[in-house]
């Protein structure tokens, strides 16, 4: 498929290499940041799963404006963790690291001066397989495990901000986020495909129980499901859902006419570590030993 082609099928993957964003994905935070004010308050902030960058780019532009406006406060600091390497970025710090280990969660602090983050944020999905029931399970671990490190360097009071795939069982993830966020609302901003079954669960005002320690050894909390709780019958809760971003702002499943000049830009970003360059790289090496 040509440049062009891309370009004119999918509008946000072109307006993120017109405006220098390293993937479409920016659009998202930026379009749940117009409906939640994610950035209110927030000196630190942490981007879990963070590569290739792109929400780590929003935090430096949104954060980096709050500072300009108030100068007088603490300057922010940007954490940003993947397991993958990264291209720098300026204004953050990277972390190359499993967000499974008590290590990073560490590390995280430690870039924090001993302190807390205001945020916390996770635009991590697995490479999906098609199989919708496998693809939603594995999602919802690697947000557990995101909340799991979450609960380890959020202040109370802070917000959790992760991807969701959105299946039979988002009603026993949304009890397991109650647990910990009085204020849990799934969100879908325009820029996300109508067809994709991701959405966002927005995590606000940070409170663990009274009795809680954060361990990576046991990260689940046991909810003992009974007569009393919610979590009782077909229907057992609504989770509050919200669409955000422009209702008159662009559609991410329609295809829109590239005008006769334009001309298509390469991504800002390509990966440095991309999975298919150690296959062209095993493939080569097969040919020339044949």
């Amino acid at each position: 498929m040509g440049k062009s082609s891309k370009d004119k099928r999918d509008v946000y993957y072109r307006l993120a290499k017109e405006q220098g964003w390293r993937a479409r994905s920016a659009f998202k935070l930026l379009q749940l940041d117009e409906e939640f004010n994610l950035f209110d308050n927030v000196h630190y902030a942490v981007d879990l799963c963070a590569a290739p960058g792109s929400w780590s780019q929003v935090l430096t532009k949104k954060l980096g404006e709050n500072h300009q406006k108030s100068p007088q406060e603490q300057e922010p600091k940007i954490v940003a963790v993947d397991l993958q390497a990264m291209a720098p970025l300026d204004g953050v710090i990277q972390i190359q690291g499993d967000i499974t280990k008590e290590s990073t969660a560490d590390e995280i602090i430690g870039h924090f001066d001993g302190k807390l983050a205001d945020l916390v944020i996770c635009d991590g999905a697995p490479d999906v397989t098609g199989l919708h029931d496998m693809d939603e399970y594995i999602q919802a671990q690697l947000l557990l495990a995101a909340l799991n490190i979450t609960t380890h360097v959020l202040r109370p009071g802070g917000t959790f901000v992760a991807k969701i795939f959105r299946g039979k069982d988002v009603t026993l993830l949304y009890s397991q986020l109650k647990m910990f966020f009085p204020v849990v609302t799934c969100s879908k901003p325009r820029s996300s495909r109508n067809s994709s079954i991701e959405s966002f669960i927005v995590c606000q005002n940070y409170q663990p129980p009274a009795d809680y320690k954060p361990t990576m050894v046991n990260p689940l909390l046991d909810l003992q499901y009974d007569a009393k709780n919610e979590m009782v019958g077909p229907n057992r809760v609504i989770v509050p859902f919200i669409a955000c971003g422009d209702i008159n702002g662009y559609d991410a499943d329609r295809t829109y006419p590239l005008q006769s000049t334009y001309t298509p830009l390469d991504p800002l970003q390509p990966p440095i570590t991309a999975p298919y360059k150690t296959a062209i790289s095993l493939r080569r090496n097969n040919i020339s030993t044949a």
